[in-house]
C-alpha cells in the first residue's frame, strides 16, 4: 500500500513540475510580448 502511495505522489510531483514549467514559460512569453509592444509603441 505504501509503495502504491509513493508511486502516486511521484506522478503528482512530476505533473506539478511540468505544469509549473509550462506556467512559467507562459508568464515569460506574455512578459516578452508586453515589452515588445511597449517598445513598438515608443517608436511612434
Amino acid at each position: 500500500m505504501a509503495q502504491h502511495d509513493d508511486e502516486i505522489r511521484k506522478r503528482q510531483r512530476a505533473r506539478a513540475t511540468v505544469l509549473g514549467l509550462i506556467l512559467g514559460a507562459f508568464v515569460i512569453l506574455v512578459f516578452a510580448i508586453t515589452i515588445a509592444k511597449i517598445k513598438a509603441g515608443m517608436a511612434h
